[in-house]
């Protein structure tokens, strides 16, 4: 569960922490105080996009950080260790740093992770509810996301999603490889005589560099033995004095200065390391030469092979030694368009084994949903009806596709319907449901799904606005009691609701001098009666009214 939130210089907070407990905590204030600005850091550190706008005045950067228990949370602990991310098995830290620039930078357990691990992970630890959670309601695809999360279906509605885009994908390309258009076909010949042409060039790995290399050699032929022939005169076959003999007399003159000085013999050392260095050069040299000819024949082949290469390398406009790998795009082009029927047996082979098995899994879900479609139905119903809608019928209606029209999310079409009235036909929320009775099939809603998930911390964001009287009071018991399985957050100005609470929290805003503050603290038993007093008296709190609210804390 969250145990702590840190906020520094975020929004109207210069700084803040709070300690949370579990059970039910009720959070309330003033409006325009800043309660939701716990909710709103809380989602930042669970991935939610940051706005620089949103840094306190005068600050360089925002720190929002959020700690959470996870003894009980053996998934939590699986995926930290998966993602080498795990520190202290008890404790989790999320933290987040926005800067006025704009950039964000994100950790879990301070170790630096992109927002995407950030979203992932915070599906584990808390699920937000809201205050206009009632209008995602008129959204069909809405409705089928809340009843697989009632039904506890989301990883084979994953599976299916997956199934189907793996069969249309296989599909797509089954019917790519089988299309005999013209223009496949123009294709296929295009590279049919590409392919043949560059065959028949026949160039070979290392080829060109070889032939340049030859080139210069024959074209360069005179020039490179008249160089060389000197060269050896000079280092060792000149009929006077050479680099060899004038070495060899060096050590002749060095013998006769008879000596054992350490300094001439490093000098005997390096002119006998010389004699022997420049007897090696000499045989390099000639073994150069040796491979040397004036050939105007291999020349004139070795030019129109380049010159071939040359060419078909600028028609397709591209450097010569680029060929080769052009070849092998080429070819693998063509192979792919002409593939032999029986590849292609075997792709449409895996297209009928990949529809198989997302009709398979889809027809699984199907069943499942109408299962969860029934007993969310009753459940809703029972809800309605305790939030004083007694002729309230709620249908979670399931309506099966034509073949045609099977998309990622199954077999059907899933839409919640609405009766109000006794014997009046179900019919879509938006054409029946009034702005506060939605505000109600809503909440109950939430709160039947929130019973089955597995998701430690709720948080409840004023969504019992449009209620008021016995139905919030109805709405804080229902919280309350589901605050005795999960860790509850619920931000509420219904006194009713806020009377309900394990635990509750004040949120005040001061004005300074350097601007306004935003201060959280939790109430005494005391504290809570004045706090409850005022929700439900406003300005002037009578002795009556102190009286009432404690009664409601009492009850």
């Amino acid at each position: 569960m969250l145990t702590q939130i840190t906020i520094r210089n975020f929004a109207i907070v210069d700084a803040l922490e709070v300690e949370l407990d579990g059970g039910m905590t009720v959070i309330s204030g003033e409006t325009g105080a800043g309660k939701s600005i716990m909710l709103d850091a809380l989602g930042l550190c669970l991935g939610n996009r940051a706005d620089s706008d949103s840094l306190y005045k005068g600050a360089d950067k925002a720190e929002l950080t959020a700690s959470f228990d996870i003894r009980n949370l053996p998934s939590a602990q699986l995926w930290l260790n998966e993602h080498e991310l795990d520190g202290d098995p008890r404790e989790c830290l999320l933290r987040r740093v926005i800067t006025r620039e704009g950039r964000s930078r994100s950790y879990i357990n301070g170790r630096p992770a992109p927002l995407a691990l950030l979203r992932e992970f915070g599906q584990f630890l808390v699920d937000i509810h809201g205050q206009h959670e009632h209008q995602r309601l008129l959204k069909k695809d809405h409705h089928r996301v809340l009843l697989d999360a009632f039904g506890g279906q989301g990883e084979l509605a994953d599976q299916v999603r997956r199934g189907f885009h793996k069969w249309r994908r296989l599909y797509s390309e089954f019917r790519e490889r089988t299309d005999i258009s013209e223009e496949r076909n123009a294709r296929v010949q295009l590279l049919s005589y590409q392919v043949e042409e560059l065959e028949q060039l026949a160039l070979q790995p290392g080829e060109l560099e070889a032939l340049e290399q030859e080139q210069q050699r024959l074209e360069n032929a005179d020039s490179l033995l008249s160089s060389g022939h000197q060269l050896l005169q000079i280092s060792s076959e000149g009929e006077d004095q050479h680099c060899l003999s004038l070495l060899n007399h060096c050590l002749q003159l060095l013998g006769q200065l008879g000596t054992d000085d350490e300094r001439l013999k490093q000098v005997d050392e390096m002119l006998n390391s010389a004699l022997i260095q420049v007897e090696e050069a000499s045989r390099e040299v000639r073994h150069f030469l040796d491979g040397i000819e004036i050939n105007p024949e291999r020349q004139q082949e070795v030019e129109e092979r380049l010159t071939a290469i040359y060419d078909i390398a600028r028609k397709h406009r591209l450097l010569p030694e680029e060929l080769l790998e052009f070849q092998q795009g080429l070819q693998a082009e063509l192979a792919s368009l002409t593939q032999d029927d029986a590849t292609l047996a075997e792709l449409e082979e895996a297209v009928e084994a990949a529809r198989q098995e997302y009709l398979s899994a889809a027809a699984e879900l199907s069943l499942a949903r109408q299962q969860a479609a029934e007993k969310l139905g009753v459940q809703v119903d029972e809800q309605l009806h305790a939030l004083g809608m007694p002729a309230a019928h709620f249908t979670a209606c399931l309506t099966p596709l034509e073949e045609e029209r099977y998309n990622a999310n199954g077999l059907e079409d899933v839409e919640f319907l609405i009766s109000t009235n006794e014997g009046q036909p179900a019919r879509a929320l938006a054409k029946v449901a009034s702005g506060g009775e939605l505000s109600r099939i809503s909440l109950a809603i939430q709160v039947i799904t929130a019973q089955t998930s597995s998701t430690p911390t709720l948080v409840f964001d004023e969504v019992d606005v449009g209620i008021g009287g016995g139905v919030a009071e109805v709405v804080g018991r229902m919280l309350h009691a589901l605050g005795q399985r999960v860790q509850i957050l619920c931000v509420t100005h219904q006194p009713q609701v806020a009377a309900q609470g394990d635990q509750h929290l004040f949120v005040s805003k001061k004005g300074k001098a350097s601007g306004n503050h935003t201060r959280v603290s939790r109430l005494s038993d005391h504290q809570r009666v004045e706090e409850v007093a005022r929700m439900l008296g406003g300005v002037d709190i009578t002795r009556t009214t102190l009286t009432h609210a404690q009664e409601m804390l009492s009850a």
